[in-house]
């Protein structure tokens, strides 16, 4: 299983990836992020109780890295549990470099297979609850 450090200003998140349920989605992130696409762009969007955004490289939620990968939410792992990184899109197969990261499965829970999941913060969870909108991601970095 790969897994990466993903570095803020608020402390680390490690974070185990769903190489099995998302294959694709995994290998698009881990490759945006070994180039250092993600270093220091900004969480966007934070809506407390229920997740926290980043990845556009223009900090308001509109852009991606000049792709779109397909949705991965036929297999499993497939619940936006507290943790959970899931891919943001702005409709069905039209992800690239948004992510997010879900606050609590209470308000979260619609989200399932309608957005792929490709991994979970196993430590460092309260950092999730410590990011606020226009924190940096320092880096990302993965380990395979």
């Amino acid at each position: 299983m790969s897994s990466a450090t993903i570095k803020t200003a608020k402390g680390d998140m490690e974070v185990e990836f769903f190489d099995a349920d998302a294959p694709n989605t995994v290998a698009n992130f881990t490759k945006l992020a070994k180039q250092g696409f993600y270093n220091g762009l900004t969480f966007h969007r934070v809506i407390p109780d229920f997740v926290i955004q980043g990845g556009c490289p223009n900090g308001t939620g509109t852009g991606g890295p000049g792709w779109k990968i397909k949705c991965e939410t036929s297999g499993g792992n497939q619940r936006h549990d507290r943790g959970v990184l899931s891919m943001a899109h702005a409709g069905k197969d039209t992800g690239g470099s948004q992510f997010f990261i879900c606050h609590s499965r209470s308000n979260t829970a619609h989200l399932d297979r309608m957005h792929t999941c490709f991994g979970k913060v196993t430590k460092g969870l309260e950092v999730i609850d410590a990011i606020k909108a226009g924190d940096k991601i320092v880096s990302i970095d993965v380990r395979d």
